[in-house]
């Protein structure tokens, strides 16, 4: 159970900080102290010395990636500031709550990472009795494909379907979609609000299969004193970048947990919807389900 956030410019490289502003950087940062069970950041970027430079090694590459996660909250980590300050295209960051008592390792911190392909998800994919599907020794997966994102959990298993997908020939959005519809047919009511993305683009999907607040999420942010952010706690928004003449450079998605209002151009995704832009245009579009 998460905090999700990612982004997507026109090509120009974009720290966090000046796609959300320095306060609200530090308000989403603060969440931390509630989901507390680590923290990462995917984050991509025209390199500054050009691409296919030779310089005694490998050519550089046309995008240069960071990869970051840790086991500490991201109010902890002094490398959460490192990262919001740093330029990007495009970029993911993610803050963990674990779900079902899943094991605090580093292996299933997120972003995920395999084929290219940056992951993020928020729910947790359990049945009515509270079994998480990583004990479903029935469900159908493919081991290999799980082993390759490097984790152990039911994000991980998720991630696993998206990449299967991939690797039928299906687009990124469409194989999002069928992962969810493999997930469904035997977890209709768990969350699969998740951000995927690729050197090109970047896709973000709301869709709970719940609209009520669990027990404990409700519990753990009135000991926090933010019950306020508990209501939307399964609502994703977004909002366009605007440059200095406040044209849209880009767009941004988030989780709830920081002030997001309708005056400064925040709008809901609604819930089996997704949301598909390009990382080298800015460009976006919303989809259904």
């Amino acid at each position: 159970m998460c905090r999700l956030l990612g982004y997507a410019t026109n090509g120009s490289n974009m720290s966090l900080s000046d796609v959300i502003g320095k306060k609200d950087v530090a308000q989403f940062r603060s969440i931390s102290r509630i989901h507390n069970d680590g923290w990462g950041a995917s984050l991509l970027a025209q390199p500054p010395e050009g691409a296919h430079k030779r310089d005694g090694g490998a050519p550089t590459p046309e995008t240069a990636a960071n990869f970051y996660r840790s086991t500490l909250a991201a109010h902890f980590d002094p490398a959460f500031e490192t990262m919001s300050e740093q330029g990007a295209r495009g970029g993911l960051f993610h803050l963990r709550l674990a779900s079902s008592n899943l094991p605090l390792i580093m292996e299933n911190q997120q972003p995920f990472f395999a084929d290219g392909l940056s992951f993020i998800h928020n729910g947790d994919i359990s049945d009515d009795r509270g079994v998480n599907i990583i004990d479903n020794r029935d469900f159908d997966f493919d081991e290999n494909l799980m082993l390759e994102t490097g984790g152990k959990s039911d994000s991980a298993l998720f991630f696993s379907l998206v990449l299967r997908h991939v690797g039928e020939g299906y687009a990124l959005a469409q194989a999002v979609a069928q992962a969810v519809a493999d997930l469904r047919k035997s977890y209709p009511k768990s969350s699969y609000n998740c951000i995927v993305q690729s050197q090109n683009e970047l896709v973000c999907l709301r869709a709970a299969g719940r609209t009520d607040i669990p027990p404990r999420i409700a519990d753990i942010y009135e000991r926090y004193d933010q019950s306020e952010y508990v209501d939307d706690y399964r609502v994703i928004r977004y909002r366009e970048i605007p440059d200095d003449t406040n044209e849209p450079v880009g767009v941004v998605v988030a989780s709830s947990g920081f002030e997001q209002r309708a005056e400064d151009g925040w709008k809901d995704l609604k819930n089996n919807q997704m949301l598909v832009a390009s990382n080298q245009t800015g460009e976006y579009s919303l989809r259904e389900l």
